[in-house]
C-alpha cells in the first residue's frame, strides 16, 4: 500500500508511524483513556483490510480518530486531533523555515525575481522579504480560509500582497494629497513641518512625505508637479524683493529673479530626483513614485508649472549616473505627461513641453501619456462631469468621485465643495481571477466557461471582502501620516478609517490576467480578429464589470476591475496551468500568460491597429490599464513618436512607448542588451551575462523594471515584437 502524503509525494505505508503517532497521544492521558497495544493493533489492521493500492494521509488520521471514538477513547482521540494539528503548523512552519534558509543564502527562485526594482541580496530588501515570508505564514495559517488558500495555491486565482497582509493597516497605492500636506502643514515622526516658503524645500519636503507614505502602504505612489508650482513663484517673489532692496530698475529685478527661479527649479528638481531615488523605504526599496504633469490642473500657476515639468523632462534626459559614472535609465519616478489642447499641436503654446517629453520617451521610456480629451468622456463624477487625474502606481486608477454629496469625509484642509476629490483617496487591495484556467476548467464548453466564471468570480468577492475586512477596523493611530497628517485624510487620534473605505471614496480591485488565452481557447480566435474573438473577448470583460457593480451597489464598497501588472505571477499561473491541464498548444506552452487584456507580445500588429483596438478594452477596465507599443530605438526618429503620441490623444485614455537604452559596464557598450534561447541576458558586444555589471531597463508591466525577471517574464520579453518600424510614420 502506498501513502499519498500532503504535498503530493508517495511514500510506502509504515504502521509503525501509526503507533509513534498514537503512542504520543497516549503519553498525555491517563488510565483508562489510553489505547491498549491490541486497540491499535486493530486499527492498524482495519486500515490494512481496506487493501487500497493507494489512500491519503488525511484519511489515515480520520480512520484513527474515528476508531479512537469507536473504543470510547473521547479524551484520547482529542489528544490526537490536537497532535494532528500540531503537526500540521509544525509541518507549514518547516516550509517557512526552509524559504527563509533559501532567500538568505540566495537560493530561492521566487524572492530572488520577486520584483524587478528589488534586489534580494541587499539587505535592506532581505529584511523586507524576511518580514513578508513570516506574513505570507499567518496569513496562509490563520486569516485565510482554506478553500482561497488552496485556489491560490492552483493558480485559480490570486491573492496579491499576502506579504503585507498579516498587518491589518496596510493598503495598497494613493494619490498623495500632497497640496493640504505642503499648504497647511503635515507632521512626520512626530515633528511639525510647517508651510515652506521657497521651492527647493518644498522639493525636499516632498520626498520626505512620499518616503513616510510608501513606508506606511505596499503599492504605488503619485504626486503632482501642480502642488509644486505655487512655491516657484514664491521663490521669485524673493528674489525679486531682494534685488528691489538694491534699487535695480523694475526690469534687473524681473531679469535676476527669473535666473535665479530657474536655478533654484534646476537644483529643487535634481534634488527631488537624487531623494526618490537614494531613499529605501521600509518595503526595501525606493518609493514606487509616479509624478503627474498635467498642465491643466492649474490656471494661476500654470507658467510656474511648465518651469517645472520643463526641468522634470530634461533632467530624465540626462539620465542618472550608475555606480560607474555613466548615464543610464532609471525606473522611477514615473512620469506621467497629460495630453491636452494646450500641448498637443504644433502651434499650442506649451507644444514644446510635448516635444520635450517625446525625446525624453525615446531616451528613457518615460513619461507615459494620458489623453485628457478621451478620459473626461470616460470618466464622469457623480454630477456627470468629467475629471482627468493621474493613476495611483502604475496602472491603478480610482473611479470618478461619487463622494462629493456627502462633504469633506477625509477632512482635508484644501477641500473644494462640488469638485471631484482625487488626492488623498487610495486603493484597498487586489485579488485577480486567472481567465484562462476558467476557460480550460470548461474544456470548451460555454455554458460550463460561464458556470465557472460566476463560481470564480464569487471566490474572488469572498476573497475581497477578507482585505475589506481587514482594514475595517483600522484607526488613524495605525499611520498618522496617512490617516491624521494629510497624506489621505486628517482624522482625529483614535478615529475610525472605516468610512472612507465606502461610498466610492477608496477602491477594492478585481483583477484579471490572460485575456487572451481565455479567448483562444473557446473561440481558437484571438481577441484582436474583430470577429468572433473580439466579440466574445468584450463579453468577458463586461461580465466582470456586471460582477462588480452587483457588488458595489450591494454593499457601497467601490469594486472595480483591474487589469493586474502581473510581474512574478504570469510565470506562476503558466506553471500551474500546465501543472492542471497538461500542455494545450498555444495556451499552456510558454513560461508566461498574458498581462490584462493585452494583445500578446509575439502577435504581429502595428502600432496604431494595436492602441485602436485595446482602446475598446481598456474602456471595460475602469479600476486599471494601461497599453504600450514595443519599439525600436527612436532616439533619431522623434517625429514617429510624436505621430504616437498624437494618436493616443485621439484615441485611448493611457498608453506608453517601450524603447531600448541598455549599458555594459564591462565593454562600454550602450544598446539593447539581448536575451539568449537559454533566456540568459548577455551584451551582444562582449558576450558578458553578469547581471551586476549589465544595466537593463525594461517594462515590466506598466513600469520599468531593472533589476532582471524570472523566466516566465523573461521569455515574455524576448518574444515581444516590435509594433512600429523606425520610419517617420504616415
Amino acid at each position: 500500500m502506498k501513502i499519498v502524503k500532503r504535498d503530493g509525494h508517495i511514500v510506502d505505508y509504515d504502521p509503525e508511524k501509526i503507533r509513534v503517532a498514537i503512542g504520543k497521544a497516549n503519553d498525555e492521558v491517563r488510565g483508562r483513556e489510553k489505547a491498549t497495544k491490541e486497540e491499535i493493533k486493530e486499527i492498524i489492521k482495519y486500515i490494512e483490510d481496506l487493501n487500497k493500492k493507494r489512500i491519503l494521509v488525511e484519511d489515515i488520521q480520520d480512520i484513527i480518530e474515528e476508531k479512537l471514538m469507536e473504543f470510547d477513547k473521547y479524551q484520547l482521540a482529542k489528544k490526537y486531533i490536537t497532535y494532528r494539528y500540531t503537526r500540521e503548523l509544525v509541518r507549514k512552519a518547516n516550509t517557512t523555515d526552509q524559504t527563509i534558509k533559501e532567500l538568505i543564502e540566495g537560493e530561492n527562485e521566487y524572492w530572488n525575481n520577486e520584483n524587478a526594482n528589488k534586489n534580494a541580496e541587499v539587505v535592506t530588501t532581505q529584511r523586507d522579504y524576511l518580514a513578508g515570508i513570516t506574513s505570507t505564514d499567518i496569513t496562509r495559517r490563520f486569516l485565510l480560509p482554506e478553500d482561497i488558500v488552496k485556489a491560490h495555491d492552483e493558480g485559480i486565482i490570486h491573492f496579491h500582497d499576502a506579504d503585507y497582509f498579516a498587518q491589518n493597516a496596510l493598503h495598497n497605492c494613493e494619490l498623495i494629497n500632497l497640496d493640504d500636506m505642503l499648504q497647511n502643514g503635515t507632521v512626520i515622526n512626530g515633528v511639525m513641518i510647517e508651510k515652506p516658503h521657497r521651492f527647493i524645500t518644498a522639493a525636499t519636503i516632498a520626498t520626505q512625505i512620499i518616503l513616510a507614505v510608501t513606508s506606511s502602504s505596499y503599492g504605488g505612489a503619485t504626486v503632482s508637479l501642480t502642488h509644486l508650482a505655487p512655491f516657484v513663484r514664491a521663490s521669485y517673489e524673493k528674489y525679486y524683493e531682494k534685488y528691489k532692496e538694491r534699487n535695480l530698475s523694475k526690469e534687473d529685478c524681473e531679469k535676476f529673479a527669473m535666473q535665479d527661479t530657474k536655478k533654484e527649479v534646476e537644483d529643487g528638481v535634481q534634488t527631488f530626483n537624487y531623494q526618490v531615488n537614494s531613499m529605501t523605504n521600509t518595503n526595501g526599496q525606493a518609493p514606487f513614485l509616479s509624478v503627474n504633469m498635467y498642465l491643466g490642473e492649474t490656471d494661476e500657476y500654470k507658467e510656474e508649472l511648465a518651469m517645472i515639468i520643463e526641468e522634470f523632462l530634461k533632467q530624465r534626459i540626462l539620465g542618472f549616473k550608475n555606480e560607474k559614472g555613466v548615464f543610464i535609465t532609471p525606473a522611477f519616478p514615473k512620469l506621467l505627461y497629460v495630453l491636452e489642447e494646450d500641448n498637443i499641436h504644433e502651434d499650442s503654446k506649451y507644444w514644446y513641453l510635448t516635444k520635450l517629453a517625446a525625446e525624453c520617451t525615446a531616451k528613457r521610456m518615460v513619461p507615459d501619456y494620458i489623453s485628457e480629451k478621451v478620459m473626461l468622456e470616460l470618466k464622469k463624477n457623480e454630477y456627470g462631469d468629467g475629471d482627468c487625474y493621474p493613476c495611483m502606481g502604475c496602472r491603478s486608477f480610482l473611479t470618478p468621485d461619487r463622494t462629493m454629496h456627502l462633504g469633506n469625509i477625509a477632512k482635508a484642509k484644501n477641500y473644494v465643495e462640488g469638485k471631484g476629490k482625487y488626492y488623498g483617496r487610495f486603493n484597498q487591495g487586489v485579488v485577480t481571477i486567472n481567465l484562462p484556467d476558467v476557460a480550460l476548467s470548461s474544456e470548451g464548453d460555454m455554458d460550463k466557461f460561464w458556470e465557472i466564471f460566476d463560481e470564480r468570480l464569487e471566490l474572488c468577492h469572498k476573497a475581497l471582502q477578507i482585505r475589506h475586512k481587514r482594514l475595517s477596523n483600522v484607526t488613524s493611530d495605525v499611520a498618522p501620516i496617512l490617516w491624521q497628517h494629510g497624506a489621505l485624510a486628517r482624522l482625529e487620534k483614535g478615529e475610525s478609517i472605516h468610512e472612507l473605505l465606502h461610498h466610492g471614496y477608496s477602491t477594492i480591485s478585481l483583477g484579471y490576467a490572460g485575456l487572451y488565452e481565455c479567448v483562444k481557447y473557446m473561440t481558437g480566435h484571438s481577441h484582436t480578429d474583430n470577429g468572433k474573438g473580439k466579440e466574445f473577448g468584450l463579453k468577458v470583460m463586461q461580465h466582470l464589470n456586471d460582477a462588480t457593480k452587483k457588488w458595489k451597489e450591494e454593499e457601497d464598497i467601490d469594486y472595480s476591475v483591474y487589469g493586474t501588472p502581473i510581474e512574478s505571477t504570469t510565470y506562476k499561473f503558466a506553471k500551474c496551468l500546465k501543472e492542471r491541464f497538461g500542455t494545450v498548444k498555444g495556451i499552456t506552452d510558454r513560461n508566461y500568460i498574458t498581462n490584462s487584456y493585452h494583445i500578446p507580445v509575439f502577435e504581429e500588429i502595428d502600432a496604431f491597429s494595436k492602441l485602436k483596438l485595446e482602446s475598446e478594452f481598456q474602456k471595460l477596465s475602469p479600476g486599471g490599464a494601461i497599453s504600450y507599443i514595443e519599439t525600436p530605438n527612436l532616439q533619431n526618429n522623434l517625429d514617429a513618436v510624436i505621430e504616437v503620441i498624437k494618436f493616443i490623444y485621439d484615441n485611448i485614455m493611457y498608453a506608453e512607448l517601450n524603447t531600448k537604452s541598455d549599458y555594459c559596464q564591462k565593454c562600454g557598450y550602450t544598446g539593447e542588451i539581448l536575451i539568449d534561447d537559454n533566456l540568459e541576458w548577455y551584451c551582444p558586444n562582449c558576450g558578458n551575462t553578469d547581471h551586476n555589471t549589465l544595466n537593463v531597463a525594461r517594462r515590466t508591466c506598466g513600469y520599468i523594471g531593472t533589476n532582471f525577471w524570472n523566466k516566465g517574464r523573461t521569455q515574455e520579453i524576448k518574444e515581444r515584437v516590435l509594433h512600429i518600424d523606425n520610419k517617420v510614420a504616415d
